[in-house]
């Protein structure tokens, strides 16, 4: 009904039904049954019509003093969010994981904000995947399967995971040979993920639900573990990368590694990105492309 109204208030500003019609975009027959529908509406005739003028009745006059305001703030605010939608600057609420964040996107965070200043980024860490749509977010980057129809989902890449150890602790406790020999050693794993999927390099899948000496809830904590030389742990590439390439790390089973993490960003679905969002998916999307690491 507000449409209708809103349509009524332009007919007087225009000077009648035709011009009302063509500021708006639309024909003058649908102006017409418009106005018709809301004088039936409100039991008021709004207009008096003849083929050369429109004049306001006694109930037109009330109701156009009552909306005119309404109505010129309702379009001022729309153009205003229209513009600013468009634009470079302004927040922007994401929401990422911790350790991802903290390792391997850090680069591409402190990127975003040096490349893009007028932007005002609001970024939530958390583990724990929140509700985007309750937070009023208008992105979220998350790792793993993405059951949720309710967003848009656009995959980024995939992240293995690989059984490591520190040289000292494999020189101390010997080297398995095979997945079952780890039942033998220390084992550092996560609440995350109870159970180890191992995919040998010929294709075999081999499941094990191993019997942890130590767990976290962060993946960083059972890398400073493993690199203390307290055990054998399954972790993302993106979290050991560096540590394999000082040494400080090597590969357990290295025929063998981990179920592979999608990366995906979301959001919701009912919503049109702005253009700062549109702009930080982007830019996520161009770093990981070229910068994630793979296994040589």
């Amino acid at each position: 009904m507000f449409d209708d109204i809103r349509l009524f208030v332009h007919i007087v500003q225009q000077g009648g039904l035709s011009g009302a019609a063509q500021f708006m975009g639309l024909p003058a027959a649908t102006v017409t049954r418009r106005l018709q529908k809301l004088e039936q509406q409100l039991g008021s005739q709004l207009l008096h019509r003849s083929a050369r003028q429109c004049v306001l009745s006694q109930e037109g006059e009330i109701y156009y003093q009552a909306y005119a305001d309404l109505v010129s703030q309702f379009e001022q605010t729309q153009q205003q969010l229209s513009e600013s939608h468009k634009l470079l600057h302004g927040k922007l609420k994401v929401l990422a994981p911790i350790n991802i964040s903290h390792g391997f996107l850090r680069p591409m965070w402190l990127g975003f904000s040096r490349q893009f200043p007028q932007i005002q980024l609001e970024l939530i860490l958390a583990n724990q995947r929140e509700d985007l749509i309750n937070s009023k977010a208008e992105l979220a980057l998350r790792v793993g399967p993405q059951p949720d129809s309710l967003l848009y989902q656009q995959k980024l890449g995939q992240i293995p995971k690989l059984l490591v150890a520190s040289p000292d602790y494999l020189a101390e406790n010997g080297i398995p040979e095979h997945p079952g020999q780890l039942k033998e050693h220390r084992l550092v794993g996560t609440t995350l993920w109870s159970k180890w999927q191992l995919v040998h390099q010929s294709g075999t899948v081999q499941e094990l639900f191993p019997r942890f000496n130590a767990t976290f809830n962060d993946t960083e904590m059972m890398k400073h573990l493993v690199c203390d030389h307290q055990g054998i742990s399954l972790l993302p590439l993106t979290e050991v990368q560096p540590q394999l390439e000082n040494g400080e790390l090597v590969r357990v089973l290295p025929q063998w590694q981990g179920d592979k993490r999608d990366i995906y960003l979301v959001w919701p679905s009912g919503r049109l990105l702005s253009e700062r969002a549109k702009c930080l998916r982007d830019f996520i999307a161009d770093y990981i492309e070229k910068n994630m690491p793979r296994l040589q």
